[in-house]
């Protein structure tokens, strides 16, 4: 009797574990995560670009674990231009500030490589693709410049002109024009055009421009993006 107990007792507890085991692979549906996709298209020395970022200073800090955030830059593709392949509106140096923030970001996680970000605008934009600056933006944000990878993709002297760092840019072009942005700087949500910041003027900013604008706007993105994988989870059960 003792025995027939322990065993029916023992079967209980398998069948318990089995359900709580099944409920576990259940709950993904509801925790699936979908980071909404940030862009601005900027250029590293464009005033706009720089008002832009400042702007997003608050909205990164707030909302950074719902967005897959990314710099694009806007440039032009010149095989003819002997240093980069590329002309930047403001000239090589631009081309120099745009490579080293784009190598900072493909080493460093968002917190640090947007950092050195603010920190090259901070600097001023004159300053911007400067050696001496990139150097000391990334001990302000406490980058490993030479084991992490950096150093590499910039070069000894920190001008981009390497085969990656070359490469990063026109990749990041690529992309620019792939999301039909022409104009420093514009925020793309979602693949979504929602604001621009041209010749001093925010414009085309229907959900406005201040950050909690933008973070209100990510907030329903995030919502309704998750919303939504959460319901195609349900339909492959």
């Amino acid at each position: 009797m003792v025995w027939s107990s322990l065993i029916a007792l023992s079967l209980s507890a398998a069948s318990l574990a089995l359900q709580t085991s099944l409920l576990v692979q259940d709950e993904p549906a509801e925790l699936f995560d979908v980071k909404v996709p940030v862009v601005l298209g900027v250029m590293s020395k464009c005033p706009d670009a720089i008002m832009c970022e400042s702007v997003f200073d608050r909205v990164v800090s707030t909302v950074s674990d719902r967005i897959d955030f990314s710099l694009s830059y806007v440039a032009q593709l010149n095989e003819s231009e002997p240093e980069y392949g590329v002309t930047c509106k403001h000239g090589p140096e631009e081309c120099a500030g745009n490579i080293q923030q784009l190598c900072v970001a493909k080493y460093e996680p968002l917190s640090k490589w947007w950092e050195f970000v603010q920190c090259h605008n901070y600097q001023g934009r004159e300053q911007i693709g400067k050696p001496d600056v990139a150097l000391r933006c990334a001990n302000t944000a406490k980058i490993d410049w030479e084991g992490s990878g950096i150093a590499g993709c910039v070069g000894s002297d920190v001008s981009g002109k390497t085969e990656e760092g070359i490469q990063l840019l026109k990749q990041s072009l690529k992309e620019t024009r792939h999301l039909n942005v022409v104009k420093s700087c514009t925020v793309v949500i979602n693949g979504y055009k929602v604001c621009v910041r041209d010749d001093y003027t925010w414009k085309e900013c229907e959900a406005g421009h201040a950050p909690k604008d933008f973070i209100r706007q990510i907030n329903e993105e995030y919502r309704r993006l998750n919303s939504d994988s959460n319901r195609l989870e349900d339909n492959d059960e």
